[in-house]
């Protein structure tokens, strides 16, 4: 049974149900609170006198006059001779600023040459899924505690063996740590380098300026470019920035596409143990491979010098957030102080899953699969290109899934990205790769990973002419 009583002027309803075990001023009182901590009752607002309300509620007129007296003192309420009881000033929150209206969404673009972005359509999903039920039923109890902050042994041990025998790695289970993604490897890395007063990175440019140079001043470091030629990075440049510390990507420099090559491999290394140094790898998309089997890991070479750190975000999804740190056994101690203090650990469950999709093969069987997407996406670009902008040279094209589109020295970039853009083409230029943001030499770096090849070939279609006058 219960009772209510409407103000119609505020739209205010209080309900009182007597078969409630909650208590009758205790019912009241708490829809009072709730009336003004939703703005149903606005500062000022006045509530109805003690014995109107009582009669309509069917209490008495004490228990009302006590609930008012019990959120008098709480500071919902004030009460004045001759004004009533009211909402007391600070008791409502603020009144929600206005919603702004999201601009009419942009009409689907003919294709999107984004980098860094895998075809998220072909995500193995029937394999994850299988993965996951796998990993969740062979799953000890004792593996939902809080656990290794390296990660799970089992996903350590397949790993290793992955990288061992994929990346010609030199790893070991128990100097492995498990990171969600590589942003997080390289925060980790580098606030353990920190810790061990290490005080300057350089990082490569073109590169992932953002990236490192967030991270770096999260740790306290200082972070200095460091320019790329058709070698890779240059060591005599390096070597004269005075940084203990290099983020580089040996396998397909980001964003050029280049390999660091051979003499700059044993220069880094030599580099790294002149200055007691750690060379930090990107091994970003080094599975898929063209020209020739996928470059070994530079870890393999020095793994005293080199933390090298990979991730699933390019060879399944970046939505997985999963990433491993083959670490020197130098720096592993530092680095799982780091992971156990930034999170406890990485979702086990994802891991064993993930461990499970290696050790069944077919997370190999994905790649193999990919690489063959990839490739045919590769030549569709080159032929579209040569038929619809033939002077455009390009390069990078060795791995991975992007290229680079070499403009005529005069030419616009952005003036061209923002022209194709309003053709419903997505383009991005090089200049954000660089630490100057110059647009000089004009570049543009082409994503596939994630456009189809009809997309392709109609995306190039629509700007062809562009390319051929801009570029």
């Amino acid at each position: 049974m219960s009772s209510q009583w409407s103000n119609a002027s505020s739209d205010l309803l209080f309900a009182i149900d007597r078969d409630r075990d909650e208590p009758l001023r205790s019912q009241l009182e708490r829809q009072v609170r709730e009336a003004i901590r939703t703005g149903r009752l606005r500062v000022g607002e006045r509530l109805p006198p003690s014995r109107e309300l009582a009669g309509a509620l069917g209490l008495s007129r004490g228990l009302v006059q006590d609930a008012y007296a019990q959120l008098l003192a709480e500071g919902y309420l004030v009460a004045r001779v001759g004004s009533g009881t009211r909402v007391a000033a600070g008791a409502c929150p603020p009144a929600a600023p206005p919603v702004p209206r999201r601009p009419a969404g942009r009409p689907p673009l003919l294709a999107d040459f984004r980098w860094g972005v895998p075809d998220l359509g072909a995500f193995p999903m029937p394999d994850w899924l299988w993965a996951v039920r796998e990993a969740a039923r062979r799953m000890p109890v004792a593996e939902l505690d809080y656990g290794d902050p390296r990660g799970s042994a089992v996903l350590r041990e397949v790993v290793a063996g992955y990288a061992r025998r994929v990346r010609a790695a030199a790893a070991d289970p128990e100097h492995i740590v498990i990171c969600s993604g590589y942003a997080q490897g390289l925060s980790l890395t580098l606030a353990a380098l920190a810790r061990g007063g290490v005080r300057r990175v350089a990082y490569e440019d073109p590169g992932s300026p953002a990236s490192v140079r967030a991270a770096a001043a999260a740790a306290g470091l200082e972070a200095v470019p460091v320019p790329v030629d058709e070698q890779g990075i240059d060591v005599g440049a390096l070597a004269a920035t005075g940084a203990r510390a290099v983020v580089v990507t040996p396998a397909h420099q980001w964003p050029t596409g280049v390999v660091l090559g051979p003499e700059r491999r044993l220069a880094l290394i030599a580099w790294a143990a002149a200055h007691d140094a750690v060379v930090i790898e990107d091994d970003y998309d080094a599975e898929f491979r063209y020209d020739r089997e996928p470059v070994g890991a530079l870890q393999g070479l020095a793994a005293d010098r080199v933390v090298s750190i990979s991730t699933v975000s390019k060879s399944l999804a970046p939505a997985l957030r999963i990433g491993w740190l083959l670490c020197p056994p130098a720096l592993a101690d530092a680095l799982v102080s780091v992971k156990h203090i930034s999170d406890r650990g990485s979702p086990v469950l994802d891991q064993l899953a993930l461990a499970r999709l290696i050790e069944s093969g077919r997370f190999d069987r994905h790649l193999r699969r990919m690489r063959g997407t990839y490739a045919a996406r590769r030549t569709a670009l080159l032929a579209a290109l040569a038929e619809h902008a033939p002077g455009i040279a390009v390069s990078g094209l060795a791995a991975g899934f992007h290229a680079v589109a070499q403009l005529r020295e005069t030419a616009d970039e952005r003036g061209l990205v923002a022209a194709a853009r309003a053709r419903s083409v997505g383009l991005y230029g090089m200049s954000t790769c660089r630490t100057s943001r110059a647009t000089a030499p004009p570049r543009l770096v082409l994503g596939f990973g994630n456009v189809g090849e009809r997309a392709v070939t109609a995306g190039i279609s629509a700007i062809g002419d562009l390319l051929r006058e801009r570029g």
